[in-house]
């Protein structure tokens, strides 16, 4: 199962919908980690250092960050970018069916967009 970090301000419903659906699911919110207004680019060490994708809604410069993490040749574990779009029923729907049938490893140097 993928270990997960869901960026601050992730919709919080859907973390709520992860949880209540899969209560074993390992994810940590920056929050709750003590990474609260650190930038992006920290925020993707702490990531990469934990083995942990993120879940993100910011489009604007994660991506960037997470491919500049690439090309320099640093870990970056996977980043999956959720549209803000995106009903919160699809979302949960969607990122389950990531977790459930992805493996450790997967998503290393690589950004994904839901919905699917």
């Amino acid at each position: 199962m993928l270990r997960l970090v869901i960026d601050e301000n992730f919709h919080g419903a859907i973390v709520r919908g992860l949880l209540l659906r899969r209560p074993d699911l390992d994810l940590v919110r920056i929050q709750d980690v003590g990474l609260s207004g650190l930038d992006d680019r920290q925020i993707l060490e702490w990531a990469a250092s934990e083995g942990r994708v993120l879940l993100t809604h910011d489009v604007s410069t994660m991506t960037k960050y997470a491919f500049e993490r690439v090309n320099a040749g640093q870990a970056m574990p996977g980043v999956i970018e959720v549209s803000t779009d995106v009903p919160i029923g699809r979302a949960i729907e969607d990122l389950l069916l990531i977790v459930e049938c992805s493996i450790e490893g997967e998503y290393e140097g690589q950004v994904r967009y839901l919905p699917l």
